[in-house]
C-alpha cells in the first residue's frame, strides 16, 4: 500500500447531545498513497495494477461503553458520516477504464462495496473487553425519521440554448437527494424553470449530529446534465423544532431557490399513537412509493441452529418446487450441508440476507428495517432457503397486529421455523416503532425555526478528489491543550450555528438561514466577545497585547536599521491581505497571501509567521497563525482563517495582525517585525485584496492595491 501513512486533518469532540457514556469524534481523513499494486489473472491472460489511490472524508468514531477498569473503553465504531471522496490511478488493461464514462463507473463500484461496509447505516464495530453486547453497537436503533417533503423551486438557472447558443431556452429539472447511503431521484418535469415536483421521501437517521441532508438540483440531457444548485441542511436544528416549511437559496449558483419541508419523528414503542399516526399520513399525497409510513419494521436476524441436511425429509412440497438435479432427486449428495440465507418479505418490499455455506448452524448478525403503512393488515413473511439446491429449509409467518400487543413492541426469542426439522429455530430481535411527533416542552414567546444550512462543498470536489495538500497547523490547534474543555464546548456551540442577518423571502415564511462552512481549509472557530465569559477572555501569554516592551524592542530595531539613513514609505515592509465577510455563513474570512520587503532579524534573515486576533478577543484559542517561513523575506502564505461573527457586529471589531520571527527553540531571535490594526468597515462585506503597511504600532497608512 505504499510508504504515505493516512493523514487525519482535523478532530472534532461532540460535548452536547451525546451520552455521558460515548465519547464521539470526527476525523477530517486524507489517504494519497504511493501504492504499486500488480493483478495478475492467468485465466484470462490479463494484468491489471494500482498505482495510486487517494481517498477524502470524515470518519465518525465512537468510543462506547465507557467503564471503570481498563481498558476504560468497551468497544470502538468506525463508519462515515457519508460516501468519501475516491480516485485511483489505474494501470496495466485497466486502463480502458480511463475511457470516459468507464473510468467513473469503476470508482463508484469501489465506492459501492465502501458504503456497503462504511457507510451509514453500516459501521464496524472492535469490542475490547467480552462483556460488551456487539450487536447493540453494530446495529443501534435509528435516532429518528426524517420526512422529506420536495415541493418545489423558484427562478432556476436556463441551460438550454437554441440556435447554437443565440437563443435562451428552459431547463429540464430534477432534485436528487441523499442522506449517508440513501438517495433518492424525483422526476423531471420539461421544460420548466419553476418546477413543482409535490414528492415526498421518507429517511431514517441513524447519527444526529453529523448526519447531513444534501440535495443537488440538475438539468436533464441527452449527454451530461447541467448543474443548478445545492444545498446541504444540519438535520440539528429540523430534530429540535420537528417540522419546518421554508425556501432555501441555492448554493454554488447565482440565482435559484428551493421550498422544502421537513418533519422530524420519532421512534416510539407505544401502540396507542398508532391511529394518530395513520390519520395524519392519510391527508399526505404525492408519496412516490404509493403511500407513506406509520411505522418501522426493525428485524436483527442474528442466527439459526439445526437447520435440516435433507430438506425434503420435512418438506416434500420443497422437492417439487426444487430445480435440481435428477441425481440430487435420488439420493446423490443429498444430505450435503446447506448454504442457508433467510428471505424476508412485507407486501411488495422483501430482502435477503447473506449465504453462508456448508453450514446447518449459521450467524448471519444483519439487520433488515420495513416502511409500515398499516401494520394491523399485513404479515412478515420469512423463509430459510438453501442457495445450493435451491430449495426452502423452513418458514415463518408473523402477522404484525401480534407485535401491537407485545410489551414494547418487541419480540426476541427463538422461532420454531414450519416445515422444517422438528428442533430448527431462527434467532431474532423483531422491533416495531410508532412515527411521531414527541412532545417537547418549549418556553412560550418562542419565534419560528431558525434552520442551520450548511454550505454546499463545490461540485467540483464532489466528483473528483481535491488536491490533497499538507494543512499548516493553526496557532489553535496547537492551543488546544491549553484552552481545556470550554473551548472546545464553545466552538461545539458554534457548529450548532448563530443566526444571520439576511433571510430569503418565500410566499410562505420568510426564516433566517445561518450557515457554516463545510469547506476543508485551515481554521478555526471562535465566538463573539458578548458570549465569553470573564475566564475566557483572558489575553494569551504570548501575544504581543500582552507584552508592551514588544513595540519597544522594534522600535529599537528599527532606531539601529536606519543608522542615520531615510526609509522609504513602508520601513517594515508590507502585508497583503484579502478581507471578506459572508452575511449568510456569520463569518470574516482572511487571505493571508504575502509579505514583501520585511527587515532582517538577524545575519540570516527572518523566519517569519502571521499571528491574527479579531479584537477584542484576545484569547489564545481566538489567535490564528500561518506557518513559518525559514530564512525569507518576502514570505508566500496564501493561507486562509475565518472568525465567527455577524454582520451587525463585524462593524465593531478590528483585526489584529502581527508579523513575528519565529527562531528556534530557547532562542533569543525572537520578535515583532511588523504590525497592523484594521478597522472593520463597511466594504469588508464586498470583499478586497490590498497591501497594507506595516508599522511598529499598527497605525494604518493607506493601503495600496
Amino acid at each position: 500500500m505504499g510508504s504515505k501513512p493516512l493523514r487525519i486533518d482535523g478532530v472534532k469532540a461532540y460535548i452536547e447531545n451525546v451520552d455521558k457514556r460515548q465519547i464521539i469524534l470526527d476525523l477530517q481523513i486524507s489517504y494519497v498513497g504511493n501504492c504499486d499494486i500488480d493483478l495478475e489473472i492467468k485465466r484470462y491472460f490479463c494484468r491489471a495494477g494500482v498505482k495510486g489511490i487517494q481517498m477524502n472524508g470524515t470518519l465518525r468514531v465512537v468510543l462506547e461503553p465507557l467503564i471503570g477498569d481498563m481498558p476504560l473503553i468497551g468497544a470502538i465504531t468506525l463508519f462515515f458520516l457519508r460516501r468519501p471522496l475516491l480516485a485511483i490511478n489505474w494501470t496495466g488493461l485497466t486502463n480502458l477504464l480511463d475511457i470516459p464514462g468507464l473510468n467513473g463507473l469503476s470508482d463508484t463500484i469501489i465506492l459501492d462495496i465502501i458504503s456497503n461496509y462504511l457507510v451509514l447505516p453500516n459501521r464496524i464495530s472492535v469490542p475490547l473487553v467480552n462483556e460488551v453486547q456487539l450487536s447493540q453497537l453494530r446495529f443501534p436503533v435509528p435516532k429518528g425519521f426524517l420526512r422529506i417533503y420536495f415541493i418545489e423551486a423558484d427562478d432556476l438557472l436556463w441551460k438550454d440554448t437554441y440556435m447554437k447558443g443565440l437563443a435562451k431556452g428552459k431547463s429540464d429539472p430534477y432534485g436528487i437527494v441523499r442522506i449517508g447511503n440513501q438517495i433518492f431521484q424525483s422526476k423531471t418535469i420539461k421544460e420548466n424553470l419553476n418546477p413543482k415536483w409535490n414528492e415526498v421521501y421518507e429517511a431514517l437517521i441513524y447519527e444526529n449530529p453529523g448526519q447531513l441532508l444534501e440535495i443537488e438540483l440538475f438539468d436533464e440531457d441527452p449527454d451530461k446534465d447541467d448543474f443548478l444548485g445545492s444545498l446541504m441542511i444540519d438535520l440539528i436544528e429540523v430534530q429540535k423544532e420537528q417540522l419546518i416549511d421554508q425556501w432555501f437559496d441555492l448554493d454554488e449558483v447565482s440565482r435559484g431557490k428551493l421550498h422544502l419541508k421537513l418533519e422530524w419523528l420519532s421512534l416510539l414503542p407505544t401502540a396507542d399513537l398508532l391511529p394518530q399516526a395513520m390519520a395524519s399520513t392519510k391527508t399526505i399525497k404525492g408519496t412516490v412509493n404509493g403511500g407513506l409510513s406509520s411505522g418501522l419494521l426493525i428485524i436483527y436476524l442474528d442466527c439459526a441452529k439445526n437447520l435440516p441436511r435433507n430438506p425434503f425429509e420435512f418438506n416434500p412440497q420443497s422437492l417439487k418446487r426444487s430445480s435440481i438435479s435428477k441425481s440430487a432427486k435420488f439420493g446423490k449428495k443429498i444430505n450435503s450441508e446447506p448454504n442457508p440465507f433467510v428471505q424476508l418479505s412485507v407486501g411488495h418490499n422483501t430482502y435477503e440476507s447473506k449465504i453462508r455455506h456448508r453450514t446447518t448452524e449459521p450467524v448471519w448478525e444483519e439487520v433488515f428495517t420495513f416502511h409500515i403503512h398499516n401494520p394491523q393488515i399485513v404479515d412478515l413473511d420469512i423463509e430459510v432457503k438453501d442457495d445450493h439446491q435451491h430449495c426452502s429449509l423452513g418458514s415463518y409467518n408473523l402477522p404484525l397486529k401480534e407485535l401491537l400487543e407485545t410489551e414494547d413492541l418487541t419480540m426476541n426469542e427463538r422461532f420454531q421455523l414450519n416445515n422444517s426439522g422438528p428442533s430448527s429455530t431462527l434467532k431474532m430481535k423483531i422491533m416495531l416503532r410508532i412515527l411521531a411527533i414527541e412532545k417537547q416542552d418549549k418556553p412560550t414567546g418562542l419565534s419560528s425555526a431558525k434552520l442551520k444550512k450548511q454550505s454546499s462543498q463545490s461540485k467540483d470536489s464532489r466528483r473528483s478528489t481535491p488536491k490533497m495538500q499538507p494543512v499548516a497547523p493553526t496557532e489553535s490547534n496547537k492551543s488546544a491543550p491549553a484552552a481545556g474543555g470550554d473551548s472546545i464546548k464553545k466552538a461545539e456551540k458554534m457548529d450548532q450555528g448563530e443566526n444571520s442577518s439576511t433571510s430569503s423571502q418565500s410566499p410562505q415564511k420568510s426564516t433566517v438561514l445561518p450557515q457554516t462552512s463545510m469547506a476543508h481549509i485551515t481554521c478555526s472557530q471562535t465566538s463573539s466577545p458578548s458570549h465569553l465569559t470573564a475566564k475566557e477572555s483572558t489575553p494569551s501569554i504570548a501575544s504581543d497585547i500582552s507584552l508592551p516592551f514588544a513595540t519597544q524592542e522594534l522600535h529599537q530595531r528599527l532606531r539601529q536599521l536606519q543608522n542615520g539613513t531615510t526609509f522609504g514609505q513602508s520601513p517594515l515592509g508590507q502585508i497583503q491581505l484579502t478581507l471578506r465577510h459572508s452575511s449568510q455563513r456569520n463569518k470574516l474570512i482572511v487571505v493571508v497571501h504575502a509579505c514583501r520587503n520585511l527587515i532582517a532579524f538577524s545575519e540570516d534573515g527572518s523566519d517569519p509567521y502571521v499571528r491574527l486576533y479579531l479584537l477584542p478577543d484576545k484569547r489564545r484559542s481566538g489567535r490564528r497563525k500561518t506557518s513559518v517561513l525559514k530564512k525569507q523575506l518576502n514570505p508566500v502564505y496564501d493561507e486562509t482563517f475565518e472568525f465567527i461573527v455577524s454582520q451587525a457586529e463585524v462593524h465593531k471589531r478590528t483585526l489584529d495582525v502581527a508579523v513575528k520571527n519565529s527562531g528556534g527553540f530557547l532562542s533569543r531571535d525572537k520578535g515583532l517585525l511588523g504590525k497592523l490594526l484594521i478597522e472593520m468597515a463597511e466594504e469588508v462585506t464586498k470583499g478586497s485584496t490590498q497591501w497594507y503597511d506595516l508599522t511598529e504600532d499598527g497605525t494604518r497608512h493607506q493601503p495600496q492595491t
